[in-house]
């Protein structure tokens, strides 16, 4: 595990505090160097500077007044972390940015994998046979997969068969898109992050947590090493960790498992209710419709008679009026009208792959409530198995279960040989299904399916975001004939082109095709 810090603001510590002082400034604007006092040549005035300005920061701090805190940002490079720390830790809180190494275009090399220091010695052996197994059959899964995936390829896209290098490349991105189920949550991943001062506060303070406390309070502990090189005063801020045992969840796991879950009967009650669904629509504003029609006329000062809900619902929905929904950007929290569509809200219980989880986490502004993976796994082999699997069959179906069964014996065996809990979750598959409930108003859901209900989104996504478009357009029809993939939003708001995705362009001219005929396969 590698930590960088590659840029950040300058004086984190002296911007907080200017940035405090210049709210009750009748001169205006406190800059930093004042703050730090600079221009004092007597350096009993200057530290007496420095005394006023770690007073005020440490009583900003306490009392709870951050806003302060989040001028300053962190860029780190990380390099060497498992996917599953990214998904429990990094992802999971919406106060970030990252973009990190893809499984799906980039071939994953056998010895990029996480092993935790201080797992038992006689769980060793057993851990990196599991992983070499899982490794294997990923390479043999993208082999057994290729044929299939081409085949699909050629169906979309016929004139392919002109072009054999790019058909290639494509079939074997695909596979590997496919295959990667079978890797380990603890393969290795490497990102840009992106954190303000305060979520850095908040990272130290929280990192002894469940699911993987080991490697995220070494992670964490790096960010803050390289963030107080850069400014040793925010050395007077930082908090100690709150100890693992004191977590909510912690208690909660001993106080209901007694350490030892047995959450099969979970897992049936969860997906009775999905009712053969990867997301069901299980709570949503009785009066959503109304809530954004009264929201509309509020902004326009109108009434009801003057504009009714269906055509206010059309001002914002309709991208023939509401143009913005058109553009590259999303404007839509910048604009008066569009931020109506705050006021409607869904709740929907999903279940997913950890690998697709991983991309639903970042649409930051959809949340969700998580498992705690101590809690929800058992012994029994619990995955969700990929589309393009179960369609090829035989050798590729074969493969797959193969190599969920071996990773679930090998978890089996680190526990007999002594490693935590936390150990042998690594050896999980991608293909370990998540179940969890997810919320979000209108304004943010919008904006998720015309990202994910293009064909080009990762398969588990764009499936849940169908489903939950159509669910929706049964509850609100007025609102849910609008939840559209890009293309279909660029047409109705006259861009050009109309698919976005320029070389990228899935093939089917989805644009033309009511929603309940989309149909897709990879």
């Amino acid at each position: 595990m590698r930590v960088r810090l590659v840029a950040a603001f300058p004086k984190p510590v002296d911007v907080a505090v200017a940035a405090a002082r210049t709210c009750y400034s009748s001169a205006g604007i406190v800059e930093p160097a004042v703050v730090a006092g600079e221009a004092l040549l007597d350096p009993e005035a200057q530290a007496k500077a420095w005394a006023r300005r770690d007073a005020l920061a440490r009583s900003l701090y306490l009392a709870g007044h951050h806003t302060t805190f989040q001028h300053a940002h962190f860029l780190f490079a990380v390099e060497g972390v498992s996917r599953q720390f990214v998904w429990s830790f990094l992802h999971a809180h919406p106060f970030a940015n990252s973009e990190q190494v893809s499984q799906r275009y980039v071939p994953v090399a056998a010895e990029a994998v996480y092993e935790p220091p201080s797992l038992p010695e006689g769980a060793k052996w057993s851990y990196r046979s599991t992983v070499s197994q899982l490794h294997q059959a990923y390479s043999q899964l993208v082999q057994a997969l290729a044929p299939v995936a081409e085949a699909e390829l050629l169906a979309r896209f016929p004139t392919w068969k002109r072009h054999p290098q790019r058909l290639a490349r494509q079939t074997q991105r695909k596979a590997q898109e496919v295959a990667r189920a079978v890797l380990p949550l603890a393969t290795l991943t490497s990102l840009y992050h992106t954190v303000s001062c305060l979520t850095l506060f908040r990272y130290r303070r929280l990192c002894a947590q469940a699911d993987v406390p080991e490697e995220t309070q070494a992670v964490v502990e790096a960010m803050v090493g390289e963030a107080l090189r850069w400014d040793p005063n925010l050395g007077k801020l930082f908090q100690e960790p709150i100890p693992l045992e004191e977590t909510p969840e912690y208690r909660c796991f001993y106080e209901f498992h007694g350490g030892h879950p047995q959450p099969a009967q979970f897992r049936q009650a969860f997906d009775r209710e999905l009712q053969g669904l990867s997301s069901r629509l299980i709570s949503y504003g009785r009066n959503n419709q109304e809530a954004v029609g009264a929201a509309v006329r509020a902004v326009l000062g109108l009434t009801e008679s003057q504009l009714p809900t269906p055509a206010a619902i059309g001002l914002l929905l309709d991208p023939g009026r509401n143009t913005l929904l058109g553009e590259e950007l999303n404007l839509t929290t910048l604009s008066k009208l569009s931020r109506a569509l705050h006021h409607a809200h869904y709740t929907f219980a999903k279940k997913l792959s950890h690998a697709a989880d991983s991309q639903d986490q970042r649409h930051r502004l959809t949340p969700a409530a998580r498992p705690l993976l101590w809690a929800v796994v058992d012994g029994e082999p619990d995955v969700v198995t990929p589309k393009l699997v179960q369609h090829a069959g035989g050798k590729a179906l074969a493969l797959f279960e193969d190599a969920v069964n071996r990773a679930w014996e090998g978890a089996g065996k680190l526990l007999q040989a002594g490693a935590r809990r936390e150990q042998a979750l690594y050896l999980l598959p991608n293909a370990l299904a998540i179940r969890f409930v997810e919320s979000a108003d209108l304004l943010n859901l919008h904006h998720k399916h015309r990202m994910r209900l293009c064909y080009n989104a990762q398969e588990e996504i764009w499936q849940a975001c169908w489903e939950e478009a159509e669910q929706i357009t049964e509850v609100d029809p007025e609102i849910g004939r609008w939840l559209l993939p890009p293309c279909a939003i660029r047409k109705a708001a006259g861009k050009s082109p109309i698919c976005p995705e320029g070389d990228r362009f899935c093939g089917v001219a989805v644009w033309r095709l009511e929603r309940k005929n989309y149909r897709r396969l990879i």
